[in-house]
């Protein structure tokens, strides 16, 4: 999540202080990623510092006001423009566990996915009770509602996916025998750098 592009944004509305960015950042993004207070002034320090916000007026509770500046309404609305970039590889815990998982010896890989697909189940209904919950009865949910329900639904679609690889690994880890997977530690020395390109995942 670009912090620093999104607070670019909501500034493109008007001046705002830190305590105000983060009431808006959380009411136009449902409140399923909080910012701390210390994070928006950090980051609206290097934003002054490349100038793409000045600061501006402080009111008399002593609230600092930011405006943005041409450059960052500029870096705001290219961000707007642009797809959002995924990174290559992983960094999530849960397959890069269960590789390791699978070439252990010992390690009873089935049922590490079968309790994690218990709790991948919960937090999925857990998610949907949260989603109907939000839900106006009349269908016509108010900007901040909107808001809400697009990142609850990209949250439940995560987790069902999440559900369908754990179906996916298991069947594959099923088709071979346990130990035909387990990897000895390798007697030579590691090379330096990074993998060759062939065996990592672009």
């Amino acid at each position: 999540m670009s912090v620093r592009q999104s607070l670019l944004a909501i500034l493109d509305q008007g001046a705002c202080y830190g305590y105000q960015l983060r009431a808006e950042f959380d009411r136009r993004t449902g409140g399923t990623s909080p910012l701390n207070v210390g994070q928006i002034y950090n980051t609206l320090e290097r934003l002054e510092r490349d100038g793409l916000v000045a600061k501006g007026d402080t009111d008399a509770h002593g609230h600092v006001f930011y405006a943005i500046t041409d450059a960052g309404r500029t870096e705001a609305r290219d961000w707007l423009a642009a797809p959002v970039a995924r990174a290559t590889g992983t960094r999530d815990e849960l397959p890069i566990k269960l590789a390791l998982a699978a070439t252990l010896p010992g390690v009873d890989v089935t049922a590490i996915v079968q309790t994690q697909r218990r709790a991948s189940l919960a937090h999925l209904q857990e998610l949907r009770r949260a989603q109907r919950s939000g839900e106006r009865s009349d269908g016509d949910p108010s900007g901040e509602e909107l808001a809400w329900l697009l990142v609850a639904d990209a949250l439940i679609f995560q987790a069902e996916a999440e559900v369908r690889w754990l179906d996916h690994a298991e069947g594959r880890l099923t088709q071979h025998p346990p130990r035909a997977l387990e990897l000895a530690l390798e007697t030579e020395p590691p090379r330096r750098g990074r993998p060759p390109k062939a065996t990592a995942i672009a």
